[in-house]
């Protein structure tokens, strides 16, 4: 083993991934702006330890000093999604992109894995600004569903624990599991208009209860005390139906005193 610094040889990685993973997130908020549904569920993302990087090197037989051209996935994005279709449209976006290169696809969804191992892989190149200057890093971007995920994470402990390999009886276990799971996710893309929907309701009348709760605690700003007890009552009563119909309109009637009272300028300076 070579006498590197690997705290120093680390810290590009560690700035990729911390980048990607806001680029993403960002990507995330603007796909929910522009389409109200985003097929970006949440982004994770690590650097790969030592000792992994050691363990993958000697088992590919990569050489030290080949470490950032041999060992693609020091640097590791995780893009989870709810839907399979999800992941193909999460992938084109990836290759539009500008500030990175995507060097290899692998499609372990179409040609899963022995193990029933399922995901989508990208090895992407990054530009990094470091303080000597950009440095191109590789990275591995994985997508994958919530299913497949928590299939991939059982397997990864199972197969830490076995390292001599996994017994027979763990490995048949474990592909049926991988099974399962697919199961599952096509069964939630076969409902997907009617989850995407419930989903949408449940995100509006949310907005519906915060705006009401945040527009009556505003006419107390301007002194509507009266006014405010009222849309409070009318709140609680309308909540305990569940009437959102009746919310829409107390959010109207309250945005009306707000406007009337900002006209008349009737506002606490002090």
């Amino acid at each position: 083993m070579d006498g590197r610094d690997w705290g120093t040889f680390l810290l590009p990685y560690e700035q990729a991934v911390e980048e990607l993973k806001v680029k993403f997130k960002t990507m995330r908020a603007e796909l929910k702006k522009r389409e109200e549904y985003a097929p970006i569920e949440f982004v994770t993302g690590r650097v790969k330890k030592i000792s992994s990087i050691l363990d993958k090197a000697k088992r590919l037989q990569v050489p030290m000093d080949q470490l950032e051209t041999g060992i693609e996935d020091i640097a590791g994005i995780r893009i989870m999604c709810q839907f399979v279709d999800d992941i193909r449209r999460v992938a084109e976006y990836i290759r539009r992109r500008h500030d990175l290169k995507v060097l290899v696809e692998k499609d372990y969804i179409t040609n899963y894995k022995e193990s029933g191992y399922r995901s989508f892989h990208m090895i992407v190149e990054y530009p990094v600004q470091t303080a000597l200057g950009q440095k191109m890093v590789l990275a591995e971007i994985q997508i994958r569903t919530l299913a497949m995920n928590f299939w991939a994470t059982i397997e990864h402990s199972l197969s830490y624990k076995y390292k001599e390999g996994l017994p027979d009886e763990m490995r048949e276990r474990l592909k049926k599991t991988a099974e399962a799971a697919f199961v599952l996710d096509n069964e939630m893309s076969a409902i997907r208009v009617e989850i995407l929907r419930a989903q949408k309701t449940f995100e509006d009348e949310s907005n519906i209860v915060s705006k009401v709760l945040a527009a009556t605690h505003q006419l107390y700003f301007y002194h509507l005390v009266s006014e405010a007890i009222e849309a409070q009552q009318r709140f609680n009563e309308l909540w305990e139906q569940h009437d959102m119909e009746g919310l829409k309109h107390l959010l109207d009637d309250v945005k009306e005193l707000l406007s009337q009272a900002k006209k008349s300028g009737d506002v606490d300076e002090s």
